[in-house]
């Protein structure tokens, strides 16, 4: 017999009618009597809302096999929970919290909080859950994941975050999630990047905009990812032309609620990756974009020390090619003592020291030896 003839015949023994299990079971007669005849098929609310008025031995009882008792015991899973909405919906904020915490916390502090609540996952995983509460839980885990290799990069561990990277991306593969699936690529094309594989950063970039959907943040970052990765190779004309591409894509772009957030595209970090990409080009007006940067992120209402210290590094390396190398050294120099500089930055630094050693050796021993003491 049927699921849905079973659920008849049940509600027919307990002499209930139609309209009144309509009413106690807060569905419509129209729809139960489809679900009873067979023409829809019978989900997991209708079974739990029947057996929560006829009892749960009236709808076993007319099962006449095991493959029928198989299926409702499925169903039952299925609706069933431990998690609790509740505790799904704080570790999904906590995860926001997190990536929102990413600018302005040091990158071992912050990977330690985001591996914690990866156990507190992992033990949410063990419990009883809907299929919606595991979506929802396995997203939660491929963001953490990503944040997790994202950190790791910064602190200089490539091999950890590749590891951890294809965690995210196989969880983002798993659940259809193309925008984690485009920000691990999108990621994985910086740390090319700063491995100086610039080929193999252009590529991955581009492999992120073909996953992430087009309006997305990942999409967007992954753009101006290729725009820089370009501009390493002496790529004039890509270069220009993925500025541009980026340009159209933030125009009527609103602030995001929370600006910070790692995974949110913010669109005043346009001028940023501009002022980076045409430095690195030798574009003479990347001195004017960082000049700018520099002066919007030190007024701000919102402190970004970071992105303060990774401006002053876009700024030294614009007024190397402008062979203004005393400021070039003033302001490198701010970036080091400033303390929040990141093993991922380092290798920007000694390029920027490298071009000011040309021209005055003491002042580029003296940024050296400020980064040997502030970060061994």
């Amino acid at each position: 017999m049927e699921l849905g003839s079973i659920l008849r015949s049940a509600r027919e023994a307990a002499g209930i009618g139609l309209r009144e299990m309509a009413r106690r079971t807060h569905f419509a007669a129209s729809y139960l009597s489809l679900i009873e005849t067979g023409r829809r098929p019978v989900t997991v609310e209708v079974v739990t809302a029947y057996e929560r008025t006829l009892g749960r031995d009236a709808i076993v009882g007319g099962v006449a096999n095991d493959d029928g008792l198989a299926t409702l015991e499925w169903m039952r899973r299925v609706s069933g929970s431990d998690i609790g909405s509740g505790n799904l919906e704080r570790l999904e904020a906590a995860v926001d919290d997190l990536a929102a915490a990413y600018p302005t916390t040091r990158p071992d502090q912050l990977l330690a909080q985001v591996d914690q609540y990866l156990g507190l996952a992992a033990r949410m995983m063990d419990g009883k859950k809907t299929l919606a509460e595991y979506r929802r839980l396995v997203v939660a885990v491929g963001w953490m994941s990503l944040l997790a290799g994202t950190c790791q990069i910064d602190l200089g561990l490539p091999l950890a975050a590749a590891g951890r990277l294809r965690l995210a991306r196989a969880i983002g593969d798993e659940a259809g999630h193309p925008e984690i699936v485009g920000w691990c690529l999108e990621t994985s094309a910086w740390s090319r990047l700063i491995a100086r594989d610039y080929a193999a950063a252009v590529e991955l970039s581009r492999a992120a905009q073909a996953v992430a959907p087009d309006t997305s943040s990942a999409h967007i970052q992954a753009t101006a990812q290729e725009g820089r990765a370009l501009a390493r190779l002496g790529d004039r004309g890509g270069t220009y032309d993925a500025l541009r591409r980026v340009a159209r894509l933030v125009a009527g772009l609103r602030t995001p609620d929370r600006p910070e957030h790692h995974f949110r595209y913010d669109p005043a970090k346009s001028d940023s990756y501009v002022a980076t990409t045409l430095a690195w080009l030798g574009d003479p007006a990347a001195e004017t974009y960082a000049r700018h940067v520099l002066t919007e992120l030190v007024g701000s209402a919102r402190t970004r020390p970071r992105r303060i210290a990774t401006a002053n590094i876009d700024l030294g390396l614009a007024l190397v090619a402008a062979d203004k190398p005393d400021e070039a050294a003033d302001v490198t120099l701010t970036a080091v003592t400033s303390g929040r500089l990141v093993p991922s930055n380092f290798w920007r630094v000694t390029e920027v020291v490298t071009g000011i050693e040309r021209r005055d050796p003491p002042d580029a021993a003296g940024i050296r030896e400020a980064l040997r003491d502030l970060y061994r």
